[in-house]
């Protein structure tokens, strides 16, 4: 067994290190979500503190951890007789992205339970991991299915296996750990509030810290355990201040003034439900146990409230975690003083734990100069051209981004056919999940039983296989797997017009308005975007397919305008991507999203080469829409002519809306077929 990198000798880092000690110290705050670009020792961290636990006491030979003192009655293990068991030191179960259903909650042989009536469990992850840690790297890659079988596990403690009428279920109460990068795609509002805390983390701008961080590592990979050793003493302190911070919990007092300054902090901060405040109410306890005290402070509240409320206070995806800190002492301020378990003037910047190098150390120092895309950065204003009075090649005078319109609910935009690709929420695709539409021989391992299909193949053979009692013979040749229908994600492709003819403020902000509320029904149905903007005389992807649409969001809010209208520039781009795109992931459908009035300008019969462009995309098969930005009395049609050389269909920016017209999906859906047959 490798020997893990010490807890204690993680450089900097504060608040990952104490939210991941409070949990220690209580469980019952709930988990740690940790947000982070690479490399800032997130995993490294979440592995060293298993170590750090304290050991646990179990029934000897099950498999489920039952605690000896009050062993689940229920246990499939059972019935165990309550008294001393064995200790094992506490464990930290990973549980991969791709992992399968059956690896997270426990494989049950449906061929003996039909045949034998026998129920024949093997224990999965969440059997693992009981009282003890499930760390998830990655978790907002983690598939749709999977997410809701950790939420129902979190949220009643146990977990349950059914397979066509048999079940089990067992005790699965554990500490939830995730570490995700956000430009990789967010997480389900529903499982980000199931982590207790959250912590944003970054990589230090100190070359001091820095030069730290290099030389532990290199010393720990030198000699891993020697290097564990040096820290021996410091592990062992920490594990006894976690041991005693345990004990001193259950006496620690949580004033009324304390309630009053976290009911009022949540208020103040408009968080949805009630689970912020139990969560904060916790933690707050948590830290005066870790403290030593039996008080609860306001400091303490003040804490509790930076680590369990910024993943809260998001009201859409694309807004960026974080607190209002004068708010926040405001807040406490007028709610506390002469309470109950609580200071007179609350400390504005307390750490509990500070570590090395003081409080916040390893955070990036403030940016001195305008912020990146303000009207005073490198960006010219509107009108104003670049370069001094110099636009790039080919480009036209730029102007400076517009902001978006207020996004809106849009009509469902689908791929046709049925598809195979990951889970998610827009297309129709064969899926693990789902309703049945029909049923196999399964290959491989049978995870779905379809039982009249499996009684219809057995019955005819009854006689021969020598049947007596009531009982049906079933063998493994009769067994049928379920096959079910649910919904894929695909890849949506936004290919934005950015020229001049698009870039009058009032039209281009409803236009990039359209495509953010394009972006957050992507969000809402879990697609990969990418972003293809042409002007000028080129295209470009300004991001590539990715699973973060935050990202894309910000791209768009970005983008200048300005030049002519390489529309077959954009076209080409959009089919390379795709191409690209098809080899990383074949199963994944994609719908190209154009967005454009249509004109066509710059070169060569620029028309006759954005409609051989649109058949190459044609000739693929890709699902398109073209969204119809043109405007004014007189209308050319050119948006509706682009849509038929690509054999999609076409929607005005109006047309887009929910509320607007019935039959966009039958639209979208039935010129791909009408082409197809033609």
């Amino acid at each position: 067994m490798s020997t893990p990198f010490p807890f204690t000798a993680v450089v900097g880092q504060d608040d990952l290190r104490l939210a991941l000690l409070l949990n220690a110290v209580s469980p019952a705050v709930g988990g740690v979500l940790v947000r982070g670009e690479k490399g800032t020792a997130k995993s490294t961290a979440v592995r060293a503190l298993s170590a750090l636990l304290p050991e646990v006491a179990v029934v000897p030979g099950c498999r489920f951890s039952c605690d000896p003192g009050s062993p689940d009655p229920g246990c499939t293990d059972g019935p165990h007789e309550a008294g001393t068991g064995t200790g094992r030191p506490a464990r930290m179960v990973e549980l991969p992205v791709g992992a399968s259903e059956d690896r997270l909650v426990g494989a049950l042989d449906i061929e003996r339970a039909l045949a034998e009536g026998v129920k024949a469990f093997e224990p999965g992850l969440l059997a693992d991991a009981h009282r003890g840690i499930l760390y998830v790297d990655e978790v907002n890659l983690l598939h749709d299915h999977l997410v809701d079988l950790l939420l129902d596990a979190a949220a009643m403690g146990a977990s349950y296996v059914e397979r066509e009428g048999v079940s089990v279920r067992h005790a699965a109460r554990f500490l939830l750990v995730g570490t995700m990068n956000p430009e990789e795609g967010e997480l389900r509002p529903q499982l980000l509030d199931r982590f207790g805390l959250t912590v944003e983390v970054a990589a230090s701008r100190e070359p001091d810290q820095r030069v730290e961080v290099v030389r532990r590592r290199l010393a720990y990979d030198d000699d891993p355990a020697g290097f564990a050793a040096r820290w021996a003493g410091e592990e062992a302190a920490v594990r006894a201040r976690i041991v005693a911070a345990r004990a001193l919990l259950p006496s620690v007092r949580l004033g009324d003034g304390a309630l009053r300054q976290i009911a009022a902090t949540c208020a103040a901060f408009e968080v949805d439900g009630m689970r912020a405040d139990i969560v904060m109410a916790r933690t707050a306890t948590a830290l005066a146990a870790w403290a030593g005290r039996t008080e609860v402070l306001a400091e303490d509240v003040r804490q509790a409230a930076l680590l369990a409320l910024p993943h809260r206070r998001r009201r859409n995806p694309f807004d960026a975690p974080g607190l209002d800190e004068d708010k926040l002492d405001e807040t406490l301020e007028e709610f506390g003083g002469g309470g109950d378990g609580t200071d007179d003037d609350p400390d504005p910047d307390p750490d509990p734990d500070p570590g090395p190098d003081g409080p916040g150390g390893g955070g990036p120092p403030p940016q001195d100069g305008p912020d990146e895309g303000s009207p005073a950065g490198d960006v010219p204003a509107q009108g104003e051209p670049a370069e001094n009075g110099k636009a790039p090649a080919g480009q036209g005078p730029e102007q400076s981004p517009v902001r978006a319109a207020e996004p809106f609910r849009t009509r469902t935009l689908s791929v046709p056919g049925i598809g195979e690709g990951a889970a998610g929420r827009r297309s129709r695709a064969r899926t693990e999940h789902g309703r049945t539409t029909g049923s196999r021989r399964p290959r491989g391992s049978l995870t779905k039983l379809h039982l009249a299909a499996t009684v219809q193949a057995a019955a005819p053979h009854q006689r021969a296989r020598g049947r007596s009692g009531r009982g049906l013979v079933v063998r493994r040749d009769d067994l049928r797997q379920a096959t079910r229908e649910g919904r894929e994600g695909n890849l949506v492709l936004f290919v934005v017009d950015a020229s001049g003819s698009m870039a009058a403020r009032q039209r281009m902000g409803a236009v990039k308005g359209a495509v953010l509320s394009l972006l957050l029904d992507a969000y809402q149905r879990r697609d990969k975007v990418g972003l293809v903007t042409f002007r000028g005389s080129a295209a470009e992807v300004a991001l590539p397919p990715t699973s973060s649409v935050d990202a894309a969001a910000a791209r768009l809010e970005s983008l200048p305008t300005g030049g002519r209208t390489p529309l077959a520039a954009g076209l080409l781009k959009a089919h390379e991507v795709l191409r690209v795109e098809r080899l990383r992931d074949p199963a994944r459908r994609a719908l190209v999203v154009v967005v454009t009035d249509g004109r066509a300008t710059g070169g060569a019969e620029p028309v006759a080469l954005a409609g051989r462009a649109a058949g190459l995309l044609a000739a693929g098969q890709v699902a398109s829409v073209v969204v119809d930005c043109e405007s004014g009395p007189v209308r050319l049609g050119l948006a509706g002519r682009l849509a038929g050389e690509l054999g999609g269909a076409a929607v005005t920016l109006d047309e887009l809306r929910a509320d607007s017209i019935a039959g966009l999906v039958r639209d979208v859906q039935g010129t791909t077929t009408s082409r197809r047959a033609a």
